[in-house]
């Protein structure tokens, strides 16, 4: 049998075409939409094709910077395969439909029981078990302990016929900005412990010194954003139990273990911040940092439900079932909250042991050799004594280029490792950051440290001039893109804080 075939002719295919039924190239680069203004401020008409959607935009990431070369973040940016699998199986999943997928809450429920134990919560009596929730990350964690710590506070208070319009929260002026966000949403008044030059973390005599009848806790950190140390909670601890015998107050200790709070139990054991201390009644902790996740997930735990204001927890029954809230957000994904657990039991104490203390021994290793270059001074502690990161400032004060130039032409070699300034009333010290991470291998680190050497060797050979011209271009491309953003933005509320 011969099977025939019409040639059609160019009055069928006009028609066709007339008809909007014209055929368009299955390529990517084929079709009109590559050659056409993607859609940026307004809703297209029209459809395009799955594929070419997909490919135009994976295009515009290509701009992005490569998250490896990242040693700006503190943020995970490798897990293994398996954890990603579960990721992507349970994406669909809302984590607050308790009733719908209790088996993610119960997960939950495990994850805060593994910490809380880590943090050596008290374990001895069930009338008075620690508390716990995931969040988005720190910032959300930390919103809820001040929320916490000030209705405590404003409780008393009433109890005692005093006023409770002026709260207040002791900290150092190197917190991170999220605490700024959380006494300002709150209407709470910052006590800063401000640094010194050589001191670049919390003053514990000072620190206590500010607080009096209106504070409502007191914040220590795990592990500095400038210089990755580790405050000294002990004394603190100490010195605020003596003032408040001294008193009758009842100011409590969070400790910020956004950073540290995956890394000291397994590095430094012995070292006392937790909930071994009297006064440490919450800790937070960034599971999408040293806890080895994807962003997105945090960890709040209050050493008992005491601590927990009652009129603070929401009890609703309109997914199905009564079930009591705690957070800033409802609707969340349960994703990461499995990959945090997945994490858990995939390491345990040896596997989180191994890799924290690979790490720190990088982070030693990066800081000598940075050290015995002679151009540069380290800022950073070492031997487990803090962060596994790297705090570096240029030796020589008087030559013609700074930090911002260094990290400016390490960008060019594709590294992104910020320069900034340091906190209020130091800010006049600018230093460098390398954050090491999970997948920052030695051999990673030595490239680094050839880039980082080729480009101080190629700004010695560059004149004031050409390094002014430069480092005037980029602030010009700067503020151009802050003129865009005010644009189409507004205006943004910037902290008094300089962090670079």
């Amino acid at each position: 049998m011969v099977f025939l075939s019409n040639a059609v002719s160019d009055t069928r295919l006009k028609d066709k075409n007339e008809s909007g039924q014209a055929l368009f190239s299955t390529c990517v680069y084929g079709s009109r939409w590559t050659k056409e203004p993607i859609p940026k401020y307004s809703l297209p008409e029209e459809e395009m094709p799955s594929h070419i959607a997909y490919k135009l935009i994976k295009d515009d990431l290509q701009l992005d910077g490569n998250p490896v070369l990242n040693l700006a973040s503190f943020v995970t940016t490798y897990m293994e395969e398996e954890a990603e699998k579960l990721m992507a199986e349970n994406l669909s999943k809302n984590f607050i439909d308790y009733e719908e997928y209790p088996v993610s809450v119960e997960l939950q429920n495990r994850c805060v029981n593994i910490i809380a134990r880590l943090f050596n919560a008290p374990m001895d009596n069930p009338d008075s078990e620690a508390m716990g929730v995931s969040t988005i990350g720190s910032s959300e964690a930390i919103i809820l302990a001040v929320l916490a710590m000030k209705k405590r506070w404003q409780k008393r208070r009433i109890a005692e016929g005093k006023p409770t319009d002026k709260p207040n929260l002791v900290m150092a002026a190197s917190v991170q900005v999220c605490w700024e966000k959380a006494t300002r949403y709150l209407e709470i008044e910052e006590n800063f412990v401000y640094l010194t030059e050589g001191t670049y973390i919390l003053d514990p005599v000072k620190a206590v010194e500010l607080v009096d009848e209106n504070t409502i806790g007191v914040c220590v950190i795990l592990g500095s954003t400038y210089t990755g140390h580790y405050e000294d909670a002990k004394t603190v601890n100490e010195l605020l139990k003596q003032k408040n015998e001294e008193n009758g107050w009842d100011v409590s200790i969070h400790i910020d273990a956004a950073s540290g709070g995956f890394v000291a139990p397994f590095v430094n054991p012995d070292l006392v911040w937790d909930f071994r201390l009297d006064l440490v009644r919450s800790i937070n902790v960034s599971g999408h940092k040293y806890g080895l996740c994807y962003a997105g997930i945090g960890w709040a735990i209050w050493k008992s439900k005491e601590y927990l204001p009652e009129e603070l927890i929401f009890n609703v029954n309109y997914l199905g079932s009564d079930q009591a809230s705690f957070t800033l957000n409802f609707s969340k994904g349960a994703a990461n909250v499995i990959s945090q657990y997945y994490i858990l039991i995939r390491l345990g104490r040896a596997g989180f042991t191994s890799i924290m203390k690979n790490l720190m021994e990088i982070a030693d290793y990066l800081a000598q050799k940075l050290e015995d270059t002679n151009v540069f001074d380290i800022l950073s502690d070492r031997n487990g004594n803090g962060l596994p990161l790297v705090a570096f400032k240029l030796k020589i004060k008087d030559i013609h280029y700074d930090e911002f130039d260094v990290a400016q032409r390490l960008r060019e070699r594709g590294w992104i490792v910020p320069a900034y300034t340091m906190a209020p009333h130091t800010q006049h010290i600018k230093l460098m950051r390398v954050v090491v991470r999970e997948d920052f291998s030695r051999e990673r680190c030595d490239i680094l440290l050839q880039d980082l050497m080729a480009t101080v060797e190629l700004l010695n050979k560059l004149d004031k001039d050409t390094i002014f011209k430069k480092r005037t271009a980029t602030a010009n491309w700067n503020l151009l893109k802050s003129v865009t953003r005010a644009t189409f933005g507004g205006v943004k509320n910037e902290s008094h804080k300089t962090n670079g």
